[in-house]
């Protein structure tokens, strides 16, 4: 318990200068301390019983009208993540998570697709920036996307507390922002991966490839794989065309039943680049038919240092999935969705503080003793495409 109290403190320490003042930092700790408690439900009445308070004012004020520096915050927590889970081979991850809302007067909300709900809800929408790397992984970012219906009704954004100056911005905009403030801070990563609302922009790839970041991104099945040139060079067309000896049977990692086996092919996309680099089209089939009959088939787009192996593009590629494992523990472990907040300021709060305490809780499980064993003992006119047989 003392050292999970000293850990606090160090955490603390590290931002007690986003605060002007004594009461806002003590209470953002008690803020903290209750996300990172056995409490029920992580709202302010909950949150403010847990740290002695009779009322949820003073969590309300923390949310509301104090002033502190939440973007310092999330400068340092992005830094206390990478001093403590940093490496070279770590990869950035970008997706969405929805936030099921009633009403319309929170900030972003209205009837779209959810993810998390599988099906069109009347919710908020949060981009999210995960850092993965081989000690552990954890949020390090977060933008709230706000619809054209809310950024062409001024008024409206006013009344929910979004400033003047925030327009519209398109999911993989936010995206490229989140990832701008990552790697000009200087944080050691090699690799980038998002599905396919993110893969398909090619302003998105192109940001990747102008700062030498390697990525491997998914696609839809019609994605053109290289444009400008002549015939039918669409994903799903050149994938069909592979030889039944480009695909070979490998482990994309470790799941509840063992290794999870797919297919996988992989073609180098004969099309300009960077001297040094190479573009690839990676193709993975299931082994066993959906309930249609048909072995379903994953596009995705590569862009790498030459020389890179199948096996590394496939590992960036399952890499993704650590961004859902961050929603999951961070909804369910320390209350990422369960605010009670309808301003844009206070929702980015709230995301802050919860993102402070989920990376807590994953570099303390990355630094204990049995989690660094158990990774060290997992880990020891041709053609557009030329298949690698």
């Amino acid at each position: 318990m003392q050292v999970w109290v000293s850990g606090l403190d160090a955490l603390f320490g590290r931002v007690a200068g986003r605060f002007g003042r004594v009461e806002p930092r003590r209470q953002a700790r008690a803020y903290v301390t209750g996300l990172l408690a056995p409490v029920e439900r992580k709202n302010g009445w909950q949150l403010a019983e847990a740290a002695g308070d009779r009322q949820p004012d003073r969590m309300q004020r923390l949310l509301g009208s104090a002033r502190w520096d939440v973007r310092g915050m999330r400068d340092d927590l992005r830094k206390y993540v990478v001093e403590n889970l940093g490496h070279r081979d770590a990869v950035l991850i970008v997706d969405e998570t929805g936030f099921i809302k009633k009403g319309a007067k929170s900030a972003g909300v209205q009837r779209q697709y959810s993810g998390t709900a599988g099906r069109t809800e009347n919710c908020q929408l949060g981009v999210f920036l995960a850092y993965a790397c081989p000690l552990g992984r954890a949020l390090i970012d977060a933008e709230l996307y706000l619809p054209k219906s809310w950024t062409e009704d001024r008024p409206r954004c006013r009344e929910a507390g979004v400033p003047d100056e925030v327009e519209f911005a398109t999911k993989p905009v936010l995206a490229r922002q989140m990832m701008a403030r990552a790697l000009q801070a200087g944080i050691p990563v090699s690799w980038a991966t998002a599905d396919e609302a993110y893969g398909l922009d090619s302003k998105f790839r192109r940001f990747l490839e102008q700062r030498r970041i390697g990525y491997v991104v998914a696609v839809p099945k019609n994605q053109f794989v290289a444009c400008g040139l002549p015939g039918d060079l669409r994903a799903d067309t050149q994938v069909a065309a592979a030889p039944a000896e480009a695909w070979k049977r490998l482990s994309c990692g470790n799941g509840a039943k063992g290794p999870r086996l797919y297919d996988w092919a992989l073609a180098t996309v004969h099309f300009e680049t960077e001297p040094g680099y190479r573009r690839w089209l990676l193709a993975r089939r299931s082994l066993t038919p959906n309930a249609k009959g048909e072995l379903e088939i994953a596009y995705y787009l590569c862009h790498g240092p030459a020389g890179t192996t199948i096996a590394e593009l496939i590992r960036v590629a399952d890499a993704r999935w650590a961004i859902e494992e961050c929603f999951q523990s961070a909804k369910n472990e320390v209350g990422l969705d369960q605010y009670q907040v309808r301003r844009f300021d206070a929702w980015h709060r709230h995301i802050t503080l919860a993102m402070l305490a989920h990376a807590y809780l994953a570099i303390t499980a990355a630094q204990a003793p049995k989690a660094r064993t158990a990774w060290s003992a997992s880990h020891q006119q041709r053609s557009v495409v030329s298949w690698h047989t």
